[in-house]
């Protein structure tokens, strides 16, 4: 922690060096930056945004304002990712990467990784760089990309999960997320589309049988209320990019984009810091909410041999090729 707060103090104390040598404040424009998500006011994704708030308010000397809008109060995901990319509204973090650039499901491959650390050493490159410039042609900006929580797990009312043939049949909820659709049904599950505010309510009436998230997500939206089993499975990670308004980004003075990017940063390499460091006490907590089992070695490579045409899919498709691949777990190996 003390290392993370002294990489939060140099890009805090960079950004204000950059403030000191621009225009005064008096004669400065004021800017407004408006960011809204769907997820709990107590979620690491909140709490990230608000240190990027203060951070942000501080190094630019009050120049722009954050106003902060989390749990969905302002809409679906998919309609304020909609917002900002017209322009009502500033930013947004949520799953619907794909909106800002499909190349954003590379992350989402089922079974690419073997830990976070290697996700965030691909993202946090040129590699990942390359994929956040992509964005650009959406009308989204991309100053920081981190991971939103750990592996993905499932959980569902029906039987514990060890290999694809016990999910075989089970209705899953999903987001409207490509590579998650096509997983689930290449492992034989019955994929149903849901918005993530309506999942909770699906899961108790029985509209779906379980549902796949981080378990800081089924912690944070109290699914183990309304399920029984909790599988280990690691199946996936997912990108949580810092999506901004293209034309809002390009309409700030250079020293402000400076100080944006740096703040975007931090507050990315915090959100990351508290939510995977806290992953781990979420599984404790769901260890006492629900039945737990961990998939074994073994059948781990049963779930990856159903997977492998959601690969070849993809680069058929042109989205992806193998060299990307490779060139991926290259870095993530550190090679």
């Amino acid at each position: 922690m003390k290392r993370l707060l002294f990489i939060f103090l140099v890009c805090f104390l960079g950004a204000s060096l950059i403030v000191a040598a621009g225009p005064k404040k008096a004669e400065a424009k004021a800017y407004v930056f408006k960011f809204a998500h769907s997820q709990p006011l107590t979620s690491p994704r909140h709490r990230s945004m608000l240190f990027f708030e203060e951070i942000l308010e501080k190094a630019s000397g009050g120049r722009i304002a954050v106003e902060l809008f989390g749990g969905g109060v302002l809409g679906t995901e998919s309609e304020v990712m909609d917002m900002v990319k017209v322009g009502n509204l500033q930013g947004t973090r949520g799953g619907l990467f794909a909106k800002a650039n499909k190349k954003f499901l590379f992350y989402t491959l089922p079974f690419l990784f073997d830990d976070t650390k290697q996700v965030l050493k691909v993202m946090r490159g040129p590699f990942g760089v390359k994929i956040a410039e992509g964005a650009k042609k959406n009308g989204f900006y991309i100053p920081a990309t981190g991971v939103a929580g750990g592996f993905r797990q499932f959980t569902n009312n029906t039987r514990p999960i060890e290999t694809p043939a016990d999910i075989k049949g089970l209705k899953m909820r999903t987001p409207p997320i490509d590579s998650i659709v096509r997983t689930m049904k290449a492992i034989g599950a019955s994929p149903q589309s849901v918005p993530y505010k309506e999942t909770y309510m699906a899961l108790k009436t029985g509209v779906v049988d379980g549902e796949e998230n981080p378990a800081s997500n089924i912690t944070e939206m109290k699914f183990y209320e309304v399920q029984k089993y909790f599988t280990i499975v690691n199946y996936q990670v997912h990108p949580d990019p810092l999506f901004v308004n293209l034309a809002w980004y390009k309409g700030l003075p250079g020293d402000l984009k400076n100080i944006f990017d740096a703040v975007a940063k931090a507050a990315i390499i915090y959100s990351d810091t508290v939510w995977l460091s806290s992953e781990k006490d979420y599984i404790n907590f769901l260890e006492k909410k629900l039945k737990v089992n961990v998939i074994s070695p073994e059948n781990r490579k049963l779930f990856i041999e159903k997977v492998k045409p959601v690969w070849t899919y993809y680069i058929n498709q042109g989205l992806f090729t193998q060299a990307e691949i490779d060139e991926a777990r290259a870095i993530a190996a550190g090679m």
